[in-house]
């Protein structure tokens, strides 16, 4: 499956204790409630989703994985979609996958891309581990804070530059990088261009820019940063714009 050949918007569909939560800067007990998964899955395929985003936050923090049910739920829900005769949309998931068995098991049960962050940091080799029996289907997730990659829930720092970090994954297989500001997670304040634009020169592979997104303008300032994709979640559940609105903006640019 090839990324992201157009610049895409792509719903996230984070799961907390079975429901659709969107945290606040990445901190536990901060989300605002949005119901069932496969609801929201729905939800977006029907506004026309290409890709989604689906984050067991549990998972995430606990380094295992919590809503395994849930996310089955919205993978079956997903295929469903397709053979109703509409277009099979992409799925990636993270959280709590810390190993290549644990990540290949999931890419058989009709997942696209497997994103890794703790795993990834803690044991780089996991990443080629995967892309040998599963080409192109490791995203790295570089969560970054105060301009240093973050782990385990963004409770950790790394020392890691996030570009340099971008470079290395890219070599061990990455088939693309998720980069997150941590600081404006959540937050509905507003993107960190200069830090999205500063992986993007650093690889060849796609980056998939999240966080921030309030609004479609920082869609398209996404897009112009040489994002391949950006993953928007709160302003999305608040209707602050919807997803065809966004979409229709970026591919004007």
């Amino acid at each position: 499956m090839s990324h992201f050949p157009e610049f895409e918007v792509i719903p996230a569909v984070d799961v907390q204790d079975g429901e659709v939560v969107q945290l606040v800067a990445g901190e536990r007990g901060t989300g605002k409630r949005y119901g069932d998964p496969v609801a929201a899955a729905e939800r977006w395929i029907e506004a026309g989703a290409s890709t989604l985003h689906l984050v067991d936050l549990d998972g995430a923090f606990e380094g295992e994985r919590v809503n395994a049910d849930a996310i089955e739920a919205v993978v079956d829900a997903v295929e469903a979609a397709a053979a109703s005769g509409g277009d099979r949309v992409g799925l990636q998931l993270g959280g709590g996958i810390r190993t290549a068995e644990g990540a290949r098991d999931l890419l058989e049960t009709g997942l696209d891309r497997v994103i890794l962050g703790t795993a990834a940091v803690e044991t780089p080799e996991i990443v080629a581990e995967i892309d040998g029996t599963h080409p192109d289907s490791v995203v790295v997730s570089l969560d970054a804070k105060d301009g240093e990659v973050v782990v385990s829930g963004w409770t950790e720092g790394t020392g890691l530059d996030p570009a340099a970090a971008a470079a290395r994954y890219e070599e061990l297989g990455a088939g693309a990088i998720l980069f997150t500001n941590v600081d404006v997670e959540g937050q509905l304040e507003g993107i960190d261009r200069e830090a999205v634009e500063s992986v993007v020169d650093a690889v060849d592979i796609p980056v998939v820019a999240s966080g921030g997104v309030a609004s479609v303008e920082d869609v398209v300032a996404l897009k112009r940063a040489g994002a391949a994709a950006v993953v928007v979640g709160t302003a999305l559940y608040e209707g602050r714009f919807t997803l065809r609105e966004a979409q229709a903006a970026a591919d004007e640019v």
